[in-house]
């Protein structure tokens, strides 16, 4: 039972993640046109869309590199908050190098936008501190057996009924 639960939880802070995620690399993707003075307002729906499809865009090409890392916290009970900070860059490196060509005659990335790369480590960075904030604190607590309850105070002399 508490392996259900924990599954749902490992869910909801990988939602909450790519949602963080999404949101870091729209607003730092978008910025320099924000960042404009002669843009006048902003439709607050099409910044609503774009922040949709960016969790949507996160989450599904994040959701495999993001599954090896909580497997492994989960199996070797890693709860602290630097090995999620680590792997969340890891996967957002990953997630960007994987849409970028690579050449195996040169063993390169073509085409590397270094602010893209940070932006996406960054990023990932965040939300593996999101993640940890959420489920990784108890990461492999579902395999604990629970706590005994201590027994309960002795009665007072007094209290005991008279035969």
């Amino acid at each position: 039972m508490a392996l259900i639960g924990r599954v749902f939880l490992i869910l909801l802070a990988f939602l909450a993640s790519c949602l963080v995620a999404g949101m870091i690399i729209v607003v730092a993707v978008l910025y320099p046109e924000l960042s404009d003075i002669g843009t006048g307002q902003i439709d607050q729906n099409a910044i609503n869309i774009v922040l949709g499809f960016g969790f949507i865009f996160i989450s599904g090409f994040a959701l495999l590199p993001a599954l090896i890392v909580v497997l492994i916290t989960e199996a070797f009970n890693v709860r602290g908050a630097l090995s999620y900070a680590i792997g969340g860059a890891i996967v957002g490196a990953a997630c960007y190098l994987g849409l970028v060509p690579f050449d195996p005659d040169t063993f390169r990335f073509e085409g590397i936008v270094h602010r893209h790369l940070e932006i996406m480590t960054g990023a990932g960075i965040v939300a593996g501190l999101v993640y940890w904030l959420i489920a990784g604190r108890t990461a492999g607590a579902w395999r604990e057996p629970p706590r005994k309850l201590p027994p309960p105070p002795p009665l007072p002399s007094q209290s005991r009924p008279q035969p």
